[in-house]
């Protein structure tokens, strides 16, 4: 069965992941310099695969987001979801334990990966519950 859990969540990463690839597809340059890295072109076309990759994540999620998905149904999307988000937001939070002054965009992208991966550890772990169709006599 599908649950609501699980088209919000899905819901809600397709649409960060969307806008996310979006802005680093078209604004890799405006991203660097806010965060004041020196622009090279490969870090430039890094950004931008970056982004195609995130956008392409986004299509995913967005294209299965009514699907069935917890435990064996849809497994490799809830494992994809989990582990991508579960790594970053890991790294984030390293990153922002290890250095308090990082920008308030580091923190708020640490406390948002987190959460989603808690909520793709949930989805990877929990099975759907079956629909009760009841059950029809033939005439």
């Amino acid at each position: 069965m599908k649950t609501k859990y699980t088209i919000i969540v899905m819901t809600a990463s397709a649409v960060l992941l969307g806008i996310t690839g979006l802005l680093l597809t078209f604004l890799p340059e405006e991203i660097l310099h806010q965060f004041d890295v020196v622009v090279s072109k490969p870090l430039r076309f890094l950004i931008e695969i970056l982004g195609a990759l995130y956008f392409g994540f986004a299509m995913l999620n967005w294209m299965t987001r009514t699907s069935i998905i917890g435990g064996l149904y849809n497994k490799p999307i809830s494992v994809a979801n989990f582990t991508h988000f579960f790594i970053a937001g890991m790294a984030l939070l390293k990153g922002v334990m290890a250095d308090a002054n990082l920008p308030v965009i580091i923190w708020a992208m640490a406390a948002v990966y987190i959460i989603f991966a808690i909520c793709f550890g949930i989805i990877f772990y929990k099975n759907p519950v079956a629909e009760k169709h009841p059950v029809q006599k033939a005439h």
